[in-house]
């Protein structure tokens, strides 16, 4: 049985990818994951100038999945140039994730990264909470799209990946338009919202910044009929994202058109072997059920 996978040009022992924001802080910590299982690695989104991010609390569980609102904390391009270094090294292939302002600051960053042994970077054009960057930017429309992965493409030469959000009508003329634009996959989605929650003894917002991403179980099912759409949109492959938490989660996304999956959220509720949890789960219902690879997966649910 054959569970690994090729996107882009990139082999993946299993169709698991560590999503961006979560854990991908270090080169040790992406070591980690990756001696769990996971099949990829993205690191936390990395910006052109530091970014200490938003006050505790950031991230709530809530009875239905989590919120956050982590506001991009990172060290800045230059220090994480140093972090990350040699991940051709690494035991599984690692993405980049990458944030501006501005498509410069895009490919000024992508620029910085691009001969670190990354194997992909990876725009998130789609974040709900912290203004500037994404939705509040309006990143997410086709036109500001196709800039900015214009911008990115042409600045390295590593495959782009273009992360876009739940929360817009038109996910597919988005995805066409990094396509056009010469992006080589799509990652969906990235956290919907934003929502809130108000702790009632208090009379305020839990969250210091008072709103997030919403992520876990309450976000899979918009998670999959946004990958459903892409894929019925785009011809490049999909890193489907939102949601998983096992073995037929990953199957249900895979189904809907998604390459491979993103796992962030299961994480916090499975533990950090969780990839390898899911790559077993994934393997025992294959077994049972006939199939002999992931590609025979791909898009089963539009025939």
């Amino acid at each position: 049985m054959a569970l690994g996978i090729e996107i882009s040009g990139i082999r993946l022992g299993n169709p698991t990818v560590l999503a961006s924001g979560i854990l991908g802080t270090s080169r040790k910590m992406l070591e980690r994951v990756i001696e769990n299982g996971a099949g990829a690695v993205t690191t936390k989104s990395i910006s052109l100038e530091r970014r200490d991010g938003h006050n505790n609390p950031t991230v709530i569980e809530f009875d239905a999945g989590l919120m956050n609102a982590v506001g991009y904390s990172n060290p800045g391009a230059i220090d994480a140039a140093s972090e990350f270094s040699d991940m051709q090294k690494l035991d599984a292939p690692a993405f980049v994730s990458i944030i501006g302002k501005e498509p410069g600051d895009f490919a000024k960053v992508a620029k910085m990264m691009e001969n670190k042994g990354f194997s992909a970077i990876e725009i998130p054009l789609s974040c709900p909470h912290t203004p500037g960057f994404g939705t509040l930017a309006g990143q997410d429309t086709p036109e500001k799209t196709y800039e900015i992965t214009k911008a990115v493409v042409k600045s390295t030469n590593l495959p782009v990946f273009v992360k876009i959000s739940p929360n817009i009508k038109n996910i597919g003329d988005v995805a066409q338009a990094a396509e056009r634009a010469g992006a080589s996959a799509i990652t969906a989605v990235n956290t919907m919202g934003p929502g809130m929650i108000i702790n009632i003894d208090a009379r305020k917002p839990v969250l210091d910044f008072k709103v997030g991403g919403v992520s876990g179980p309450a976000l899979k099912p918009v998670a999959v009929r946004c990958v459903y759409d892409v894929y019925e949109s785009v011809k490049i492959p999909i890193i489907g994202t939102g949601g998983i938490m096992s073995g037929k989660d990953a199957i249900e996304m895979i189904m809907a058109g998604a390459a491979c999956v993103g796992i962030g959220s299961a994480v916090y509720y499975r533990g950090i072997d969780v990839f390898g949890k899911i790559t077993a789960e994934i393997e025992k219902w294959m077994d049972k059920n006939g199939y002999n690879n992931i590609r025979e997966m791909i898009g089963a649910a539009h025939e």
